[in-house]
């Protein structure tokens, strides 16, 4: 699993540096949607929403173990 270096200061996510987050979603205008600042929300809540957007990912084709279909190249449908 790739790791994300956060420069981002007092997200719940954050531990050395890096995002613990499940899911991280980045708006190029607004930065990292998912930040978090510490005392906002509980930490419980913070995981109760990454577990929303994982499910999110998941019914929209990622994370899934076979890759979509569309992924496949034409020599490798059957």
């Amino acid at each position: 699993m790739p790791k994300v270096r956060c420069n981002y200061v007092g997200c719940v996510f954050l531990e050395q540096g890096y995002c613990t987050a499940a899911a991280v979603e980045i708006d190029p205008d607004e930065g990292c949607l998912t930040y978090s600042p510490e005392g906002e929300i509980s930490s419980e809540d913070a995981w109760r929403e990454n577990e929303e957007l994982e499910e999110d990912w998941a019914e929209a084709g990622f994370g899934s173990e076979e890759p979509p279909e569309f992924w496949l190249d034409d020599d490798e449908e059957s």
